[in-house]
């Protein structure tokens, strides 16, 4: 009987079975709470997500979806890394690819840039009205079928698209 030897690195771990997948959290971030965080990390762990993104968009780019105002993006983005130096999760990741940019950056950019640095399937977190937001970009029917919406509350006037496209979103409620 011949013995097969494998050496790990110290501290190595074993990958979870049936983890899979991102788990990307897309918001301004500006008025957000700690227990809005903490229903995200219940995501991750719940539906067994690899890595939970926070991204947090810039300035200019708020101003350009929703047209309020916004604070800096430092401003909003040290808090997001305090709360996961906080947690101690090494699968909670604050993307600032949108702050290296110091411009506005389409959602289409910043969709391509997250699919293709964090593992499938890519689930998008969002407010009902960031939903609504990207449904009323024209790339929205081209995006949808590649990624699926967990939106934190039902929208009350759901975009048309939104409505089309309902068997691709669900509520946290729901799940």
């Amino acid at each position: 009987m011949t013995r097969n030897l494998q050496h790990v690195p110290y501290g190595y771990e074993p990958p979870k079975e049936g983890v899979k997948g991102s788990l990307i959290f897309y918001d301004t971030f500006e008025n957000i709470q700690e227990s809005d965080l903490q229903v995200a990390l219940d995501l991750l762990d719940n539906l067994s997500f690899k890595k939970l993104i926070l991204y947090p968009l810039h300035e200019e780019t708020v101003k350009r979806m929703s047209k309020e105002p916004s604070s800096a993006f430092h401003k909003r983005e040290k808090p997001l890394g305090y709360w996961v130096e906080e947690i101690g999760r090494s699968d909670v990741i604050v993307e600032s690819w949108e702050g290296k940019r110091k411009k506005y950056t389409p959602i289409d950019a910043a969709l391509r840039h997250l699919t293709e640095k964090y593992p499938a399937p890519h689930f998008l977190f969002m407010s009902p009205e960031m939903a609504n937001a990207f449904a009323s970009f024209s790339s929205f029917e081209e995006w949808i079928v590649k990624l699926r919406l967990i939106l934190t509350s039902n929208p009350d006037h759901p975009h048309p698209r939104l409505d089309k496209f309902s068997h691709r979103w669900d509520t946290v409620a729901t799940k």
